[in-house]
């Protein structure tokens, strides 16, 4: 598990490329912060977990307020997969 800032988690990324990696952190950093922004409070915990198969499932869990918010995902692209997933959970909010 590859862990961002002590709020953000990644679980099953360690296989990916390294240049794949930067850019999901990134993604998963602007993500927490718009859900902050949006819910005026801090991120307490965001778990990225990724599933490989014949297309990437991703799931994401987000506790903020003391309130946890779950979203899923699958698609053949790492990264619209990871877009789409996370961006239920700042809609959700």
């Amino acid at each position: 598990m590859i862990e961002l800032g002590g709020n953000i988690k990644l679980a099953g990324f360690d296989e990916i490329d390294r240049g794949a990696l930067v850019v999901v952190k990134k993604m998963a950093g602007n993500y927490a912060r718009q859900c902050s922004e949006k819910a005026g409070s801090e991120v307490q915990e965001l778990v990225i977990e990724l599933k490989e198969g014949d297309k990437k499932s991703i799931s994401a869990s987000l506790k903020i307020k003391d309130k946890e918010h779950k979203s899923e995902e699958s698609d053949k692209n790492l990264f619209f997969c990871l877009d789409k997933c996370l961006s239920k959970l700042v809609k959700e909010l």
